[in-house]
């Protein structure tokens, strides 16, 4: 018998801004069991250098929230059980999480970001769009045990 204990829902979204910059997210569907490891990928095309990455999670009926913001280069940043590290070689921001658990359902979101010139670390983002209901492909991740 199956006993659902939660769902994880992850979401495939492509952030396009004027100036050619852009994040994408691997879509697919995914099915795991409590306390599985996960990596949801994420790369990105920038044409300023120090432009930084962002992870956020948008839980039900909720507004988006900053999960991470990139350090600096081959710097590993954690939240919430969560990590990820910029890799500007292969420009990629992928999180991952080593045990997911049903509190980790939600929709998440990988956005670049650039800085504005003279400011020192640049301000921390909502995704651009993201309260406009961006749409695309996703996947579910989906949680349970035997």
């Amino acid at each position: 018998m199956l006993y659902v204990t939660g769902s994880v829902l992850l979401t495939l979204l492509v952030f396009r801004r004027s100036n050619g910059d852009s994040v994408t997210q691997t879509a697919g569907l995914v099915t795991l069991v409590e306390g599985a490891s996960v990596i949801l990928n994420c790369t990105y095309q920038t044409s300023y250098s120090g432009s930084f990455l962002f992870w956020y999670v948008q839980y039900l009926d909720k507004a988006p929230q900053l999960l991470l913001k990139s350090a600096t280069e081959n710097q590993r940043t954690d939240s919430q059980g969560f990590h990820a590290t910029l890799v500007k070689k292969k420009n990629s921001f992928h999180l991952q999480k080593p045990a997911v658990q049903p509190s980790d359902s939600a929709v998440y979101y990988c956005a670049v970001e650039g800085t504005v010139r003279g400011t020192a670390g640049g301000a921390e983002h909502k995704p651009t769009g993201a309260q406009e209901g961006l749409g695309g492909e996703g996947y579910f991740l989906f949680l349970g045990s035997v």
